[in-house]
């Protein structure tokens, strides 16, 4: 039975049943031909898609969801972007909440535009069953948690080809400054030169990132749902968080380049472990006084056990890549999520931090492997064409080379960066299409985290 309750602010209905074309939508990027649904939203980063209008993207939003605690969070936020003094949204939210709601989004096809952020152990079904309705996917990492999900992910790029629509993945660290610069200094064969093969001990690129479950977003301390620290519903953190890392070595050591997984991607080990989590920091991340019956599984002695962590050492068309993710419970004071980050070239070495030493706040640093006039030549003149990409970057030196600093107004956070993925995917709705190395390069990501999972639990 379907139930149906009002929310300030935001429009509920029932939503009538819609005749829709089975022909493939053009996009022209026309005002307000883009309609959004939203599925299922546990996720806040379900709302952080909608934190800014898009002109393309009508304000009549269609959320399908089941009742309760997700679905009341995620309008919330909405509601909080409505009515906020600065740049406020103005977001009409259409809600259907009941057990059938993926049917009854399939039946009605109210919008063109799914956007999915929750639990992940029911993701890939989602968008697997939404391509095959016709309608495009913007969707939340990770599309897959296990290698049954990643095969079933593959059947839906497939559908996606089959059907005419996209499927696209929000990978928001593309989007920060200090990666956007450690990726453009790589490509200048000056100062960077090749990238190295590197060896098990000393990677070609290694890439580690610190999270914590107890957080604040947009100015509010975040209310997780119990699910999310159930790795059958939300995912390990080896296929969780480590889908950007994977992301960004493919993306940054072969720009635009096609990979297939099949060939050029070789899982080394892999390894996962727990964070503990006390009944009180359970309480106070979630509102929850005792563990739900499905966590039960992983609580001993009256701690709950997540496997959140894991590390990835793998090749990627032969050069060595290492993997990292931890989650703490909470970061001290003063601090936050943080990104260690290195690619080692023939000349220097780009390294990104982001500790004590650098107030928390990610910074890229040059280190030549042998410094000389010739190479501070070279990267005076590199900047140059940094430059006129980004204006106001410069260089300062330092004992082992250069520290790039940045102008604040690039510093625009997490939360901007999901509308700046959804601005790219609002120009490939246009086009038509996604790059080419778009799609097989996603199924590549996938594969990677999915055998590292498996290698992992393999080698236990």
């Amino acid at each position: 039975m379907t139930t149906h309750k009002m929310v300030p602010v935001l429009t509920v209905m029932t939503l009538a049943v819609a005749c829709t074309a089975d022909k493939k939508t053009q996009f022209t990027g026309a005002p307000g031909e883009v309609k959004l649904i939203t599925l299922d939203p546990g996720h806040f980063h379900a709302a952080l898609v909608q934190k800014s209008m898009y002109p393309q993207v009508h304000p009549d939003v269609f959320v399908y969801a089941p009742a309760g605690d997700d679905l009341n969070s995620h309008l919330a936020r909405i509601e909080t972007y409505n009515r906020r003094t600065e740049q406020p949204t103005s977001w009409n939210e259409t809600v259907y909440e009941g057990p059938d709601y993926l049917e009854k989004m399939l039946v009605e096809k109210k919008g063109n535009v799914m956007v999915t952020a929750g639990n992940n152990g029911k993701k890939t079904e989602y968008i697997k069953k939404t391509l095959d309705a016709g309608i495009h996917v913007l969707a939340d990492k990770p599309m897959a948690i296990n290698m049954k999900n990643f095969e079933l992910l593959q059947q839906a790029f497939a559908s996606a080809e089959k059907n005419g629509v996209l499927l696209y993945d929000i990978m928001t660290e593309r989007f920060e400054i200090t990666t956007l610069l450690q990726k453009e200094f790589s490509l200048s064969p000056e100062v960077f030169g090749a990238l190295e093969d590197g060896t098990p001990e000393a990677p070609a690129v290694t890439k580690e990132s610190v999270h914590h479950f107890a957080k604040f977003v947009s100015g509010e301390a975040l209310k997780r749902p119990a699910w999310f620290f159930d790795v059958e519903q939300q995912g390990e953190g080896i296929v969780d968080v480590t889908t950007h890392l994977v992301d960004l070595v493919q993306w940054e050591c072969f720009p635009e380049v096609i990979l297939d997984y099949t060939k050029d991607i070789e899982i080394l080990s892999a390894k996962r472990w727990t964070t503990k989590i006390s009944p009180e920091q359970f309480l106070q991340v979630t509102g929850l006084s005792e563990y739900p019956d499905f966590l039960l599984k992983d609580v001993r002695e009256d701690t709950l056990h997540v496997y959140s962590n894991g590390e990835i050492h793998y090749r990627l068309k032969g050069k060595y890549a290492k993997i990292s993710v931890v989650w703490n419970y909470a970061a001290p004071k003063g601090t936050g999520d943080t990104h260690y980050s290195v690619m080692r070239g023939a000349h220097a070495r780009l390294v990104i931090r982001q500790g004590a030493a650098q107030g928390y706040k990610p910074t890229l640093y040059i280190e030549p492997v042998a410094e000389s006039p010739a190479f501070e030549t070279a990267l005076n003149q590199y900047l140059i064409k940094v430059q006129n990409k980004y204006p106001g970057v410069e260089l300062k030196k330092n004992s082992d080379g250069w520290e790039v600093l940045v102008p604040e107004k690039y510093h625009n956070g997490h939360e901007a960066h999901f509308g700046q993925v959804t601005e790219h995917f609002l120009q490939y709705l246009t086009a038509g299409k996604l790059p080419d190395w778009e799609t097989p390069n996603m199924i590549a990501k996938y594969y990677t985290t999915a055998k590292a999972l498996e290698t992992a639990k393999n080698s236990e």
